[in-house]
């Protein structure tokens, strides 16, 4: 079943990026398309050796030995972005600024910082959230091969646990360097959870509002709506680590510690006057 599964959803990417006319979304691998049929052993683990190794290569460039074991929210991460991931950046940032009208004349992670501070200023938390979900909606695949997956991968342990091995193959460049880890699921041990030491918007931005209406309540609506995958993102503003634990509903937002945490003194939008939202 799961290498049924897989094989589908490697076909329903591949098949629409092929025949399609425009610019391959950097969020998609190229080495996932040109990958051979995928093999499954265990639920959460994808076997494919030329995968694992253009993987490996794709990775190998990006500076996750910096970090320290015991990260400190005080110490400044240092990124070495490699081709695929400047490429997906500047997509994102591009995306970002089509959907709020504005432009950033930066480049790289700086560029999508600046495009989410205008955001942020110029929009209020719901309206942040719905320009958000808009950028995810353009810069991601086609509604229609978006609800081919939904269809083919409800909610269930397999799924939880491919969508959080998927995050950290392909969402480093976004969050910062990450891992899946364990939770209980129902009573059973599941590893459906993504760990995020240091997160990197959170450190670059540097601003609690931000986070909370410009990654964590839009990217929860995105996923549960489009994938059909609840998503609960557990930030703590302490040490700046995050926990995205898919399959499990986000409590509402009166209920939601993230909202009663006050900014950061150093946050870039109360030093410029500006109201951040959190």
């Amino acid at each position: 079943m799961y290498h049924c599964t897989l094989n589908y959803i490697y076909h329903l990417f591949s098949t629409y990026y092929s025949s399609s006319s425009c610019v391959s979304s950097p969020f998609i691998s190229l080495s996932l398309m040109e990958a051979t049929p995928l093999v499954v052993a265990q639920p959460y683990k994808i076997i494919n050796l030329q995968l694992k190794r253009r993987i490996i290569a794709m990775h190998r460039p990006r500076s996750v030995a910096k970090h320290p074991r015991n990260l400190d929210a005080s110490t400044k991460t240092s990124y070495n972005d490699n081709c695929f991931d400047r490429l997906a950046i500047n997509y994102l940032s591009q995306s970002l600024q089509s959907a709020t009208g504005m432009r950033s004349g930066k480049e790289g992670y700086e560029g999508l910082v600046e495009a989410a501070t205008m955001a942020s200023r110029r929009f209020n938390p719901i309206q942040q959230k719905g320009v958000v979900i808009d950028t995810l909606k353009a810069a991601l695949p086609a509604p229609l091969l978006l609800l081919q997956i939904k269809k083919t991968v409800p909610p269930s342990k397999f799924s939880r646990q491919l969508f959080a091995v998927f995050t950290t193959i392909f969402f480093a460049w976004l969050i910062g360097p990450c891992q899946v880890k364990e939770s209980e699921v129902e009573g059973r041990k599941e590893k459906n959870v993504v760990y995020v030491p240091k997160c990197r918007f959170l450190e670059e931005t540097n601003c609690v509002g931000m986070c909370t209406n410009l990654c964590k309540m839009p990217s929860q609506s995105f996923i549960k709506d489009s994938l059909g995958m609840p998503i609960t993102m557990v930030p703590n503003f302490e040490d700046m680590s995050c926990e995205m634990k898919f399959g499990v509903e986000p409590p509402p937002q009166s209920l939601d510690p993230a909202f009663t945490q006050p900014c950061y003194k150093q946050c870039k939008a109360i030093k410029r006057n500006h109201n951040c939202g959190s």
